[in-house]
């Protein structure tokens, strides 16, 4: 399911004097789930009034070719004669008059919004938090915080407290607001209302009852941020997305090698891939044929010399299979990659045969299971420097130093005119002599090991390297380091 949306971040703490803790915690963290959603984010911190009207009027553009929209703000907002604003860090605070000129009418985001052509949006308020400078003014209790808006059609409105109420900046890296809802908003297939109730009774136990947040919807349909693939996936039951629960029946074609397949023995395993019938597939459905393609390449994995030699020579052993079977096979192998048994994005990657699979991608025949696996990916792209199976050729640069053996000691990898090697930080090493110690490895070694931590297959990647050299030059990678997104 490809899902259209957009949206505008903005976490706002360097006040003058009054330097809340979290909110640009909560714009990044919030930044990154959404990405995760597979929204693109235009995500401010600390933003001037001039560079929030420059964001709202690229957000606005952004509205009109998205089908959902929504806008995130955490910092300082109030209510001014009825009407809410959110402030920005330059805001002046000497007066209310001086305050709502320099600060941003809410008003003004939610028509935008409401005008777009878009279907769905939402607007969440961390914006009621405790504001020294309104107590400066002497204004009443039921002055502070934000005033209640009634969300036109189709939107939904999320404020962090009730009406005319304020919140506290949080203990922890995120305000309580925001904590209480990065905790629920990655649960898989529940309603956005859903989530805000979940929310709402996890910020009471964060703030001892001291907080209760509150929503306006006028949404006409359901809208998840979190969609699960067996949701989303139409083309393949939930049990094949979830193979675990995928049960075996051995009076159906191909349920007898996916058993073997899974049986952990590669006497079994073998067989199984290297003798498969092509009317066997022919008969399976295709479930079942993207459930043999996950066991092939899963079997493969460890290091099965049949499923291994199935996956080299699949363009061959299924010619005159099914169409759509044949597909299933290569969408089950590429699945397997990136989701484990549960259907859920793997922590890390299933790369041993990354290539062999992906080598097909040259075959135009082979463009639909790129395209099925490149849209489930997409809300993943914060993961990826390209997403896997786009037809996309990349060129990345690599800068080196040449030492007296005529090795050449890796110091830069450079894609999209940015330095991406870096320190991994779950990995400790010991500095030899206060230098970084090296892996030392031939050139063609090297360039698998960009391919597979860059999750870009080496037909489409093009590797630049700052030396002359064949593909059994010495090359030096510095331990503790990775390329990995």
């Amino acid at each position: 399911m490809n899902r259209k949306m957009t949206s505008l971040v903005i976490g706002n703490s360097a006040y003058p004097g009054q330097e809340l803790k979290n909110t640009t915690n909560d714009s990044e963290d919030v930044t990154t789930k959404l990405g995760d959603f597979g929204f693109s984010v235009i995500h401010l911190s600390n933003a001037k009034k001039e560079d929030i009207d420059k964001s709202v009027k690229s957000f606005r553009d952004n509205l009109n070719s998205n089908d959902i929209g929504l806008f995130y703000f955490a910092g300082h907002g109030m209510q001014i004669e009825g009407d809410n604003y959110i402030t920005a860090v330059d805001t002046d605070f000497e007066t209310e008059m001086d305050a709502k000129y320099s600060s941003y009418p809410l008003n003004k985001i939610i028509e935008i919004m409401e005008k777009s052509k878009n279907k769905t949006n939402i607007i969440i308020l961390d914006a009621c938090r405790n504001n020294p400078y309104e107590r400066a003014w002497h204004r009443s209790a039921s002055q502070r915080g934000l005033a209640p808006i009634y969300a036109p059609k189709g939107t939904i409105i999320a404020y962090a407290t009730s009406p005319g109420e304020v919140a506290s900046d949080g203990k922890n890296r995120n305000g309580a607001y925001t904590e209480a809802m990065l905790r629920h908003i990655s649960t898989p297939d529940i309603t956005i209302e859903e989530m805000f109730k979940r929310v709402r009774n996890s910020l009471a136990v964060i703030t001892k009852n001291k907080q209760t947040s509150w929503e306006h919807t006028s949404l006409a349909g359901d809208f998840f941020f979190n969609v699960s693939l067996g949701n989303s996936v139409e083309i393949y039951s939930k049990e094949a997305i979830s193979d675990e629960l995928y049960m075996l029946d051995k009076t159906k074609p191909l349920h007898d090698e996916i058993s073997d397949l899974k049986s952990h023995n590669w006497y079994v395993q073998n067989p199984a891939a290297r003798d498969v019938k092509k009317k066997t597939i022919n008969k399976a459905d295709v479930d079942s044929a993207f459930v043999f393609g996950r066991n092939i390449y899963q079997a493969s994995c460890g290091s099965s010399d049949g499923s291994t030699d199935y996956i080299v020579s699949f363009k061959e052993k299924t010619a005159g299979v099914d169409e759509e079977n044949r597909k299933a096979i290569l969408d089950g192998m590429l699945f397997e990659v990136f989701f484990t048994s549960k259907g859920e994005i793997r922590e890390n990657f299933k790369t041993s045969k990354f290539n062999r699979v992906f080598e097909y991608q040259k075959y135009s025949e082979f463009d639909e299971s790129y395209n099925f696996i490149a849209d489930i990916l997409i809300p993943y792209q914060s993961r990826f420097y390209v997403i896997p199976g786009k037809r996309k050729e990349v060129t990345i640069d690599i800068q080196s130093t040449e030492n007296k053996k005529g090795e050449h000691k890796i110091t830069g990898v450079y894609f999209a005119g940015n330095n991406i090697l870096r320190e991994d930080d779950d990995y400790d090493f010991y500095e030899e002599d206060g230098e970084v110690p090296y892996e030392a490895m031939r050139k063609s070694a090297f360039e698998k090991k960009l391919s597979e931590d860059m999750l870009i297959s080496a037909s489409k990647l093009n590797i630049q390297f700052s030396f002359e050299g064949n593909s059994r030059s010495k090359i030096l990678f510095p331990y503790g380091f990775t390329i990995e997104k």
